[in-house]
């Protein structure tokens, strides 16, 4: 049963689309309007609309769009009852009494439970098992430390979480769901066994997985939980619960467990991890929503610098400013603040400070490449350094670091400027291109993942979007355009469904609004939707257009109607339209 149209309505108006929106992306008011970064894409350019007085949003980048609701189905990755209660949450607002959907919502509620008594049972099982209990003591773990990030250790019989949560009340398909448990023939065994345990915590303080280490020579080193209805290993990142609250500007991003771990143990309590993958674009977009600048802190091994400059130009595109911590000798934080013993602390935070930005980093690391007192090492360097400074948007900056290049290997500045140029604009040139090949990909509609259907009748596509977005606009026009054209006559699937949808609610109500598509439809399809009510055309313009979208529409599917069931020549068939449409053209 749906939640009342009143209710909905209520909770919109309390949960302002602009106040909910830019506690999540740094807007900026346009008119009547606010405009940002696409918290759901990479992007450079603005392309993000929030739309204050129909309480919608809209990228034009990647098509994401939706009401309040759908925003935060989106960003939090909820269903929609959950987005509901948390916009409820928010406004202080009670729920209806009534029997909401209660599929995926149970589950993550299920998982969530099954998760939480997990940490219960691994933290108790730790202090249970002595040689687990000494590894984390040999790496100077405190007690302290242990009970604030939960940690535990999961025992060596391969069934023991298994028959601790079924006997709690757990079913065999929940534990599964949740990942926690393997099925087998003899009916299910643990995930983790005879390891030392990580929970990972949500913003929000729920237990969504875990992270294992092995104490053994079992293999691999650490296992993960995989992604769940509450868990998505690219979009979470480990001990962010604890070093929320800590930061300021800054957060350090460490490279596993035991490194966050250590650095919260010494005070550096903004450390947070990814979870055994390299960096993604949606956990770089939870970092800039959090801090302003990341401190790098990787491995300064062959794997470790890889992860570091992949993750520059990620933490860049999201506007987070960064620095990057080498630790001398290729130590982890751990070995390194140790082996100065008092003094560790201090020193790191010297490593801290004397960090270098990001275009220094890359800069010195090619430095270690060449032979600079050589002609040829002296030109190759430059070639690499100036593709670099290639990469920097900003004049000044490109002047700056020309400047140094210059002193460095004494060669004019004006002449490696030249070279930048060259280089920036070749840059410019291959993004434009690219920026050509997807408006081409756009109007051709070849990927159109929304309406897969709309590449294959394009003309008729475009005729059926514009009338859902004038019946969108004008609901009184709807009934007339019903009785000229039937549900069956849209060639696209999408967009019939959406014309359903309309009929239906007109029925009901005079007024459409996008939360009205909520129940049948997608948060992505919600997004195109959204399109058509943002894509307004006056009603004089339309009117004269109607009856020539209905004709394109009518005319393509009967086409389609004659080629599956004729065996008539297709250049026949494009000749008895054309006279068909002639025709129809001169009785209008």
């Amino acid at each position: 049963m749906p939640l009342p149209g009143q209710f909905v309505m209520e909770l919109k108006f309390q949960n302002e689309i602009f106040d909910v929106v830019s506690s999540y992306v740094n807007l900026k008011r346009r008119g009547k309007n606010a405009i940002g970064l696409c918290p759901f894409h990479g992007e450079k350019t603005p392309s993000f609309y929030v739309y204050p007085e129909s309480g919608s949003f809209y990228c034009f980048g990647c098509g994401a769009g939706g009401d309040v609701i759908t925003f935060i189905e989106k960003i939090e990755n909820f269903s929609y009852i959950e987005s509901v209660h948390f916009l409820s949450n928010r406004a202080g607002m009670s729920i209806p009494d009534i029997d909401q959907d209660n599929g995926l919502m149970k589950v993550r509620e299920r998982i969530f439970a099954a998760n939480r008594e997990a940490a219960k049972f691994f933290y108790k099982s730790l202090y249970q098992n002595e040689k687990a209990l000494d590894y984390l003591k040999l790496r100077g773990i405190s007690d302290n430390i242990i009970r604030r990030f939960g940690l535990g250790f999961a025992p060596i019989s391969g069934f023991a979480l298994a028959d601790y949560l079924l006997k709690k009340g757990f079913s065999r398909d929940e534990l599964i769901k949740a990942n926690l448990v393997f099925a087998n023939k003899s009916g299910v065994s643990d995930r983790f066994y005879n390891r030392i345990m990580f929970p990972i915590i949500d913003l929000r303080g729920n237990v969504i997985a875990f992270g294992g280490r092995t104490i053994s020579d079992k293999v691999p080193k650490y296992l993960n939980t995989a992604d769940t209805a509450v868990f998505k290993k690219s979009a979470n990142l480990f001990a962010l619960n604890l070093a929320k609250s800590a930061i300021k500007d800054s957060i350090i991003l460490a490279e596993g467990y035991m490194d966050v771990i250590a650095l919260h143990q010494f005070g550096f309590k903004t450390a947070t991890a990814t979870l055994g993958t390299a960096l993604t674009i949606k956990q770089a977009k939870v970092i800039s929503g959090c801090a302003k600048e990341v401190i790098i802190c990787y491995d300064s091994d062959e794997a470790g610098q890889k992860a570091t400059e992949r993750a520059i130009p990620i933490l860049k595109d999201e506007g987070l400013l960064v620095r990057v911590l080498t630790i001398p000798r290729g130590k982890d934080p751990d070995e390194f603040i140790r082996s100065f013993g008092q003094e560790g602390v201090f020193r790191f935070k010297q490593l801290i400070n004397n960090s270098n930005n990001d275009m220094e980093y890359r800069l010195q690391k090619i430095r270690k490449l060449f032979d600079r007192d050589t002609v040829d090492g002296k030109i190759a360097y430059l070639k690499e350094a100036v593709k670099i400074l290639c990469t920097l948007e900003n004049n000044i900056e490109q002047e700056i670091y020309a400047s140094r290049l210059s002193e460095e290997i004494n060669i004019e500045k004006s002449s490696i400027m030249q070279q930048v140029k060259k280089g920036r604009n070749k840059l410019k040139k291959v993004s434009f291109n690219k920026k050509i090949t997807d408006i081409q990909r756009n109007i051709s509609a070849t990927r159109d993942k929304i309406n897969p259907e709309k590449s294959k009748f394009l003309r008729a596509a475009s005729a059926e979007e514009a009338l859902l977005s004038y019946m969108i606009h004008n609901p009184c026009e709807v009934e007339n355009i019903s009785k000229k054209l039937p549900p069956e006559e849209f060639c696209t699937d999408f967009n019939k469904r959406v014309y359903v949808n309309i009929l239906q609610k007109i029925k009901k109500d005079p007024q459409i609004n996008i939360g009205d598509f909520s129940e049948k439809f997608s948060s992505d399809e919600i997004g195109r939707i959204t399109k058509f009510f943002i894509s307004y055309i006056s009603k004089n313009d339309m009117e004269k257009s109607v009856d020539e979208y209905i004709n394109i529409i009518t005319l393509e599917k009967n086409r389609v109607k004659i080629q599956e069931s004729s065996s008539i020549n297709s250049i026949e068939i494009e000749n008895y339209f054309k006279i068909l449409k002639s025709e129809k053209c001169g009785r209008n």
